[in-house]
């Protein structure tokens, strides 16, 4: 999976939602829980596992994404430098924020990868 380049080497911390409602459309705003918090090195892990996801071939389910992240630069006020949504069930995810080409907003992923396993410590 290819994620925008300057936003990851910006990211210091990366929120986990179980998303509880939408994207509808990509761009808009997933909703959910923040069942996991990772800062520094971790952070980096995580975004190091997600641009080793592979390639799978396209699904149709309608997109119902169960979990996401959120990237955040250092100014903890300010909107996230880019947002991702994972649907497990068409194995697509939606990259949306100002750091992501539009030819990065729509990907496929293989869900039964050993990568696309989310760890234990972010489930609620």
């Amino acid at each position: 999976m290819k994620l925008p380049v300057s936003a990851v080497r910006a990211t210091d911390r990366l929120d986990v939602v179980r998303v509880s409602a939408g994207p509808a459309r990509r761009g808009e705003p997933m909703t959910g829980e923040v069942t996991a918090r990772w800062e520094g090195a971790e952070a980096a892990g995580a975004l190091t596992l997600i641009g080793k996801l592979p390639t799978a071939q396209q699904t149709l389910c309608g997109f119902a994404p169960g979990w996401g992240v959120r990237a955040y630069g250092g100014d903890p006020a300010a909107p996230p430098l880019f947002e991702a949504a994972f649907c497990y069930g068409c194995d697509e995810a939606w990259l949306w924020g100002p750091a992501v080409p539009e030819h990065l907003g729509r990907q496929q992923f293989d869900s039964g990868s050993p990568n696309a396993q989310l760890p234990s410590a972010a489930l609620p």
